[in-house]
């Protein structure tokens, strides 16, 4: 079924973001809001809420990522780096070493070798036996599995380049500074080296739906200084140095927007956003507005 944009929505969400204080995140409910969604993160066990998946398989990431991930994931050869962001568990990676990847990616296979080396980067450590068994019939370090920090804290020199990251529901959907977070992942990237990564409930690109959140017309929005909407996907192609691919997905009455950030050059500037609103959930409802762009990483001079 196709959706169609509610025009009223759309007004009220940008008359509102437009009304939303920039020092929103420094009053105490929003700050509660923070809490909760520290709670979620830690949530043990069988406890973890709905939505909140911690075991996304390999053939989810390529159901759910925009089409040429499975391409650019079995093009990577040794000496290359995959760096999955929100990775829960660490299925993902752990799927990427067995027999059944090779058998159902047989083209490029001789290439591939021992296959590239793999970084899992989880904000709690949510590895299972399975991890520690794989990791000890590979060679070392060919996966690791970082936890405990998230993406911004982590220095340049400790990321060091990958050749392919992405972030199915992870980070780039719950981060509350998401200017920093691209920043952070394009630091990261080698040149040509592809971000591969989705959001629910976003205005998308082309088209646009009535929301299925009960709070917010979007989990997800941008707002200009004069209070007109941007699309994220939009803002992502303001970003220099960059060539951007977005599409959507339906399911139900949620839009799945997908996207593929590849850096074509060193001199990456990165829209600034100042987060506006924020209330936990899995994920989280952001509203952000725009700024003036920083420099990432400065190229050759």
């Amino acid at each position: 079924m196709k959706h169609v944009l509610n025009t009223t929505m759309l007004t009220a969400l940008v008359v509102v973001m437009a009304a939303v204080p920039a020092v929103a995140q420094d009053r105490p409910a929003f700050k509660e809001e923070v809490l909760k969604q520290e709670k979620i993160y830690q949530t043990p066990g069988e406890n973890i809420p709905s939505g909140y998946v911690i075991d996304r398989s390999l053939l989810a990431y390529t159901a759910t990522l925009l089409s040429g991930f499975d391409r650019d994931l079995a093009a990577l050869r040794p000496g290359d780096r995959w760096l999955d962001v929100g990775a829960g568990r660490g299925q993902a990676v752990l799927d990427y070493y067995t027999p059944r990847y090779d058998a159902m990616n047989r083209e490029g296979q001789e290439q591939r070798g021992r296959k590239a080396q793999a970084v899992a980067m989880s904000i709690e450590d949510r590895r299972t036996p399975l991890w520690q068994q794989t990791a000890e019939r590979l060679e070392a370090n060919q996966i690791q599995y970082w936890h405990g920090r998230r993406m911004r804290e982590y220095a340049p020199a400790e990321l060091g380049k990958f050749r392919l990251i992405t972030d199915v529901f992870g980070g780039f959907s719950y981060t509350r500074d998401l200017s920093l977070f691209m920043e952070k992942v394009l630091g990261a990237l080698e040149l040509n080296g592809s971000f591969y990564t989705a959001l629910i409930d976003v205005l998308p690109e082309q088209g646009g739906h009535p929301s299925s959140h009960r709070n917010s017309p979007f989990l997800t929005a941008i707002a200009n200084a004069d209070g007109s909407a941007t699309k994220v996907c939009a803002w992502l192609k303001e970003i220099t140095c960059v060539a951007v691919g977005c599409a959507v997905q339906s399911k139900l009455e949620t839009v799945m927007e997908v996207y593929r950030v590849q850096k074509v050059c060193d001199n990456v500037a990165v829209p600034a956003l100042s987060l506006v609103h924020y209330e936990a959930g899995t994920p989280p409802a952001r509203r952000f507005q725009s700024g003036n762009p920083t420099v990432v990483v400065p190229g050759p001079r």
